[in-house]
């Protein structure tokens, strides 16, 4: 007798799933397309890093999957949270989803805080509207989640104002913001950029901690690939709107093919170099997505570039495995075996 046959166990789904969007804003110069045919998914637990230059499309991506895009964009596509298409939703129900089960943490805390408002007014208000706290349950969680994020003395902080703290205390309140209705995802939008190194490398091992503790999934969004290294499960790196290369991160350090992640990887500081060495700079600048390249957007300042690179936006070709993916004619590096 033939055995039984196993049943078979489904693949999770996606927390987040992104499938061909775009977003086109109009400008007096004509419609700009910051967001071009970019699809990605995030597994739950799961920690994904967004990477490119100013401009590149990571704010507009991350804006656009919660709902805060410029007024008059045209947003095509869809993003799929937990089964559900939020662009497909009413603005109502939508806002279900926005600040409670997806929050975000803004790259300036000076301006995620109003400064007329004590941190306990601000921290307490969204428990109260979206989870019906009462005052003093609101004000209990408040110090729980102050001290959560390691400021010292929670209960006195409640009491004092933004410009009272730090700039590194500040963004710790506005994670603690972001935290306070519980999501199931966070997103960290440059978060750490004005902050001096020191309180950089505090504030992101906080939120790998927060990520544990609360088993959340990740958005890390930076113009540093070294934020990502280490930090991350996998890479997107961005270039003028449209997804450049895709992989794991430790096969995008080890196996990059795109020679713009190869640029931001060498305009990276290094430690071993010499003291006072000039760090080295992309050649150019990004793409005017009013009018940009017909072909490869990174061609006009690709040291790699040739006349085909002109002939329409170039395939995606896989790269290393399955999950890494870039879009080049003329890739950079070999496909070789990464050490795990």
């Amino acid at each position: 007798m033939a055995p039984a046959a196993q049943p078979t166990v489904p693949e999770a789904q996606p927390l987040l799933r992104v499938a061909g969007l775009t977003v086109d804003i109009p400008t007096p110069r004509g419609p700009l397309r910051a967001l071009d045919d970019v699809s990605l998914t995030l597994a739950p637990r799961q920690t994904l890093g967004l990477v490119g230059e100013s401009g590149s499309g990571k704010s507009m991506l991350v804006r656009s999957i919660m709902g805060i895009v410029p007024p008059r964009a045209t947003v095509t596509g869809t993003v799929t949270f937990d089964g559900v298409d939020l662009n497909g939703l009413p603005p109502q129900a939508a806002r279900q989803y926005w600040g409670r089960r997806i929050a975000m943490v803004f790259q300036d805390p000076a301006t995620s805080l109003n400064p007329v408002l004590t941190i306990g007014r601000q921290l307490t208000e969204a428990m109260r509207a979206w989870k019906g706290l009462r005052r003093r349950q609101a004000d209990e969680h408040a110090v729980e989640l102050l001290d959560q994020v390691r400021i010292p003395e929670p209960r006195r902080r409640l009491r004092q104002y933004p410009h009272e703290l730090s700039g590194g205390m500040r963004q710790r309140v506005v994670i603690a913001m972001a935290l306070a209705c519980d999501p199931e995802l966070l997103i960290a939008d440059e978060a750490t950029t004005a902050l001096d190194v020191t309180v950089q490398k505090q504030i992101l091992d906080l939120l790998a901690e927060l990520q544990r503790e609360r088993g959340l999934a990740l958005v890390l969004v930076s113009h540093d690939l070294g934020v990502v290294a280490g930090r991350t499960d996998r890479v997107v790196v961005l270039y003028g709107g449209r997804i450049a290369e895709e992989a794991g991160t430790a096969t995008l350090f080890a196996a990059r093919r795109h020679p713009y992640s190869e640029a931001l990887l060498a305009a990276a500081p290094r430690l071993d170099s010499p003291r006072g060495a000039a760090l080295r700079a992309i050649a150019g600048t990004p793409p005017d997505l009013v009018h940009p390249p017909a072909g490869c957007r990174f061609a006009p300042r690709c040291p790699s570039v040739a006349a085909d690179c002109e002939q329409g936006p170039p395939p995606r070709r896989q790269g290393l495995d399955a999950t890494h993916s870039y879009a080049c004619r003329h890739p950079v590096g070999a496909l070789t075996a990464v050490a795990r």
